[in-house]
């Protein structure tokens, strides 16, 4: 593991826009029929068996193909914060239960891990993991009034519908916050790399623009998914540049800085969003063969020593070691205490449907309802469904020295 100091602590509030359009094939009708059947503990088919004496908490997240590294630390801290909350009495009386499913970053296996889940009588949902597939799962709920919270689904329009919340900041926020931070920072030029056919790439680099100081001149190099192994027309724009913002995902994040070796100035600083959680577990990549120093925003101190954070930390590294111990996954561990705090002293039980866990939760939200985690301390939420917590700038590798 390699060692991340925390930075530069900033105080902004991640606002978040609205707006989304799919629709579903399965009937609302149907779903809740299949519901009704399964009153008793019964085998999904893969071995699990689920409790009808408990409240079901379902995700779905990318278990398996390249995303897995963000899907397993969600998984894996959800049902961390399950056992515990469990062992200290559960909610209401009840234990939690949580409900996996693997939809490997694809929308068209969301549909069925979604009604899979609704018959094995999920009653609350982390939502998804990625951004894409959760704007389907979105739409689903929407028709059943499902109450879920993503940790780390960041597409804004995610959270159009009022049963929607998320615990991560969105898109737009990490723009802003992102500007923000570079504002402070008294650069003349800076660089920015971003992927134009990436709604998340291209909706941080929106707000990032807006926001950003108009005397700091901006040099920008776009790739797409067509040609991003191959970035030494990008590094040709970008090798004068004093700060390199990247947008992007850690696995293109990862090739650039290893092409640009020798290119770009040691003494350069590259700085992402939360997509570049993981970067230095890329296979076939060192982190210390890149000379330059690689930051990132992000609300987890992954080195922590002391306090919930340190104690998170040990018993996931414990549980699950240090491969997927990232933020992704304390965003789902906060995500299911905060879930676990609203239900408590309410209503809901095993037997509640999903439309009424949804309308108790709105009112506990929307009612001044405040959470401290591992992620943020006095974190709330707007009307809209979107957190306010202040991010951190970290340090993931100094300078080579």
């Amino acid at each position: 593991m390699l060692k991340r100091f925390l930075a530069i602590l900033l105080c902004f509030v991640i606002l978040c826009p609205i707006l989304v359009s799919c629709s579903s094939t399965v009937e609302t009708e149907d779903r809740e029929e299949e519901r009704e059947k399964n009153n008793n503990d019964e085998d999904d088919g893969n071995g699990s068996t689920h409790n009808s004496n408990t409240i079901k908490v379902g995700m779905s997240g990318p278990l398996t193909g390249a995303a897995a590294i963000y899907g397993e630390a969600v998984r894996n801290s959800a049902q961390l914060a399950v056992d515990e909350i469990n062992a200290d009495g559960g909610v209401n009386g009840y234990d939690l239960e949580l409900i996996a499913t693997d939809d490997a970053h694809d929308t068209k296996k969301v549909e069925a891990n979604y009604v899979n889940m609704l018959d094995h009588g999920m009653q609350v949902s982390l939502g998804c993991v990625t951004s894409q597939p959760c704007l389907e799962f979105a739409e689903l709920a929407k028709e059943d009034n499902l109450f879920f919270m993503t940790p780390t689904a960041s597409n804004g329009d995610v959270t159009e519908y009022d049963n929607a919340y998320r615990m991560c900041y969105d898109d737009d926020g990490q723009g802003k916050a992102a500007a923000d931070y570079i504002n402070s920072l008294g650069f003349n030029k800076i660089g920015i790399l971003y992927k134009a056919d990436d709604s998340y790439s291209t909706g941080i680099y929106d707000r990032f623009m807006e926001n950003i100081d108009s005397d700091i001149k901006i040099v920008e190099a776009a790739f797409t998914s067509a040609n991003e192994t191959d970035f030494s027309s990008q590094i040709d724009k970008l090798e004068n540049c004093e700060f390199i913002f990247m947008p992007i995902y850690y696995m293109p994040a990862a090739l650039f800085m290893t092409q640009a070796v020798d290119r770009i100035a040691d003494d350069v600083i590259y700085y992402g969003c939360d997509a570049f959680d993981g970067i230095e577990y890329t296979e076939g990549f060192d982190i210390y063969y890149i000379p330059q120093k690689v930051m990132m925003l992000s609300s987890f101190n992954v080195w922590a020593t002391e306090g919930p954070t340190k104690e998170y930390i040990d018993n996931y590294t414990r549980d699950y070691g240090t491969d997927t111990l990232n933020q992704f996954g304390a965003s789902a561990y906060d995500t299911v205490y905060a879930l676990a705090e609203a239900m408590e002293g309410t209503d809901i039980t095993p037997s509640s449907s999903p439309d009424e866990v949804c309308e108790m939760l709105k009112e506990v939200f929307q009612g001044g309802f405040t959470f401290s985690g591992v992620t943020g301390e006095n974190v709330s939420w707007d009307e809209e469904g979107c957190v306010n917590k202040m991010p951190i700038a970290f340090i993931i590798k100094d300078y080579n020295y």
